[in-house]
């Protein structure tokens, strides 16, 4: 009989996308099989690293040191470009996490990162050349960092266009697809912050970019987990985009969400 081959679709969600840690440390624990990996932005880094044979706790620990602030004081500043930041410091900070550069056909599992042209709209699949420039255009968030150059064209985060990438494992060839979504609803991250006493902090810009993209691709984002086998959503209500301090709340989550969802993943895998 022919084994199926298992997808695992990571999304976009900046600081939220800390929860993918969590979930594949659950995976590796229960010893769910995964054969290739599609990412959007932060999912894409994570799977990225995955996709090259790092473990959870190699990325957990990496995670938990990331200091945003310190790495916007670090960073090129690129105005008046097409963005708040050059990327060069961006992409230092992944080729030392990757410890080198690889193309994609020598990773040991199969990876796909999507992308957004933001000259013409479209989505843009990375699985050719540099890993590390795949993953410096993912994660280009718009107004952030300035836009990835490849192939001439000017590419962006794909979150944009398709922030939980079923339909790329689809293409890719998975027959069983587990997606994790870590976008809230907006609705009820509002409310919780209604609740507080204090009332809601001033965001500062590195939030308010965030939060403008993800409002206006919440929507889509539960529209492209359509098809998966299994969807995964880790509680990140509580946690803003550019909470990268919460690294260990993040990854909690995605342990949790990954935990609750485990009878339903075993027992669906189990009839594939």
């Amino acid at each position: 009989m022919k084994k199926k081959k298992v997808g695992l679709a990571l999304g976009g969600g900046a600081a939220r996308g800390l929860a993918h840690i969590g979930v594949l440390e659950v995976f590796e624990q229960e010893k769910i099989p995964i054969d290739m990996i599609a990412g959007t932005s932060i999912g894409g880094m994570v799977g990225a690293f995955r996709a090259q044979g790092q473990d959870s706790s190699a990325m957990k620990e990496m995670a938990v040191k990331i200091n945003v602030m310190k790495m916007l004081s670090l960073a090129d500043l690129a105005l008046p470009k097409s963005g708040l930041l050059g990327g060069k410091a961006v992409i230092n900070l992944l080729q030392k996490a990757m410890g080198k550069d690889v193309k994609f056909d020598e990773l040991p599992m199969p990876l796909a990162l999507v992308a957004t042209d933001i000259i013409t709209g479209e989505e843009v699949v990375i699985d050719q050349g540099s890993v590390l420039e795949g993953v410096r255009a993912t994660i280009s968030i718009p107004g952030i960092f300035t836009v990835a150059k490849r192939q001439g064209r000017y590419l962006v985060d794909g979150g944009l266009v398709n922030p939980v990438p079923v339909s790329v494992l689809k293409k890719m060839g998975a027959d069983f697809i587990i997606a994790v979504n870590v976008m809230p609803d907006v609705g009820a991250s509002a409310r919780h912050q209604k609740k507080d006493k204090k009332g809601p902090k001033e965001p500062n810009i590195f939030n308010v970019i965030l939060q403008s993209l993800y409002i206006g691709t919440y929507i889509i984002a539960k529209a492209s987990t359509k098809g998966a086998d299994v969807i995964i959503s880790p509680d990140t209500t509580v946690i803003h985009p550019g909470d990268f301090h919460r690294a260990r709340e993040c990854i909690e989550q995605g342990e949790i969400a990954a935990r609750e969802a485990m009878p339903e993943l075993k027992r669906k895998l189990s009839q594939a």
